[in-house]
């Protein structure tokens, strides 16, 4: 009897939309491993999906280290077994008047939000591909398709993820593995969007109408739906938005 587990791995998995990933994943019964600058932080999340039945286990890594990410790999795929499923979530949404936005900034965007994810998407390759098998998502902005004032170096760093991403797909899909690109166009329900508009408010909470944020549940059930598609008709990118976004 094979009793090898199918793993979920998510790279920049945060309290919000990688936490959701998590729990979907889990709950469609993957084995989780959460990979986050501090691990420490998904504790809690780790502790409910087992509380739930499921098995999870969180690391602390730097995405921009292509040791860190190597030897990530390595350990999920011996300690918990061969990762079927794929996310790279991790960027920083940073906003500078281009002006005052330095190089130094400019290049710190890039390695967290563009080349973290070729080197997680490289490695998950690695081991994918001889199996024939396997789904590497990647999250995507507004910013991936559309470059925004005073969002230079975050626009150049979604951009150039969405190409690599593309790349990926159209190298890897004859080989048997589905490269899928979601971009998330609107605000998300998550205490950073709630936070951000409070001190825009003067600390004074916002009242969204009904369903003008996204879910993270129904961010994270896009990426289930992409990952359960038939290899007859995949998609590479799938962009979701509340129903109130202008676009």
């Amino acid at each position: 009897m094979n009793n090898i587990k199918k793993v979920a791995l998510g790279v920049g998995t945060g309290d919000a939309i990688g936490a959701a990933f998590a729990r979907r994943f889990a709950a469609g019964g993957y084995t989780i491993a959460i990979a986050r600058r501090d691990g420490a932080k998904s504790e809690a999340l780790v502790e409910k999906i087992r509380q739930d039945g499921g098995s999870a286990r969180a690391f602390s890594i730097d995405a921009r280290d292509e040791a860190s990410i190597q030897d990530l790999f390595q350990t999920v795929e011996r300690d918990l077994g061969p990762i079927e499923v794929c996310l790279y979530n991790a960027g920083a949404n940073f906003r500078s008047p281009l002006t005052e936005t330095s190089s130094e900034l400019f290049e710190k965007v890039w390695r967290l939000g563009c080349m973290a994810g070729f080197l997680t998407g490289r490695e998950a390759a690695k081991y994918m591909v001889p199996r024939a098998k396997g789904t590497i998502l990647f999250t995507g902005a507004t910013a991936s398709v559309r470059g925004g004032a005073n969002f230079a170096a975050f626009a150049s760093a979604k951009a150039g993820l969405r190409a690599v991403a593309q790349s990926m797909a159209r190298e890897l899909g004859p080989k048997g593995i589905h490269v899928a690109h979601l971009v998330v166009d609107g605000g998300v329900d998550s205490p950073a969007i709630h936070a951000r508009r409070r001190a825009a408010n003067g600390g004074k909470d916002t009242e969204f109408p009904p369903d003008s944020l996204m879910k993270l549940s129904s961010i994270a059930e896009a990426y289930w739906t992409l990952n359960a598609q038939s290899r007859d008709a995949w998609t590479f990118e799938m962009d979701i938005r509340p129903f109130v976004e202008p676009w």
